[in-house]
């Protein structure tokens, strides 16, 4: 099948990276409140930790969204720099 000319290359589609992120976050928060609410029923007695483990989910799902939506438009989350090391002995006290 021949391309249209006038078409976007995938990498430069922000109308499709917008799309599938938000299609990502819905579906994403929607599972794991239900994952959260399923596990509230089944491990709490109280409303209100019923609520916190569902608030909980919530939250998982949309972290976990957000990482996969910011790779999506090629930024990355922020990441922990590793401690440097020297090969430098240290000072002995006699």
């Amino acid at each position: 099948m021949a391309e249209k000319e006038g078409s976007i290359p995938p990498q430069y589609d922000v109308n499709a990276k917008w799309d599938a992120c938000l299609d990502l976050t819905v579906r994403r928060f929607v599972y794991a409140s239900l994952g959260g609410a399923f596990g509230g029923l089944l491990f709490f007695r109280s409303p209100v930790t019923r609520w916190a483990s569902i608030a909980f989910g919530a939250g998982l799902g949309i972290g976990s969204a957000y990482s996969d939506c910011s790779r999506l438009f090629d930024g990355s989350p922020a990441k922990l720099a590793a401690p440097k090391i020297t090969e430098t002995p240290a000072p002995q006290i006699v």
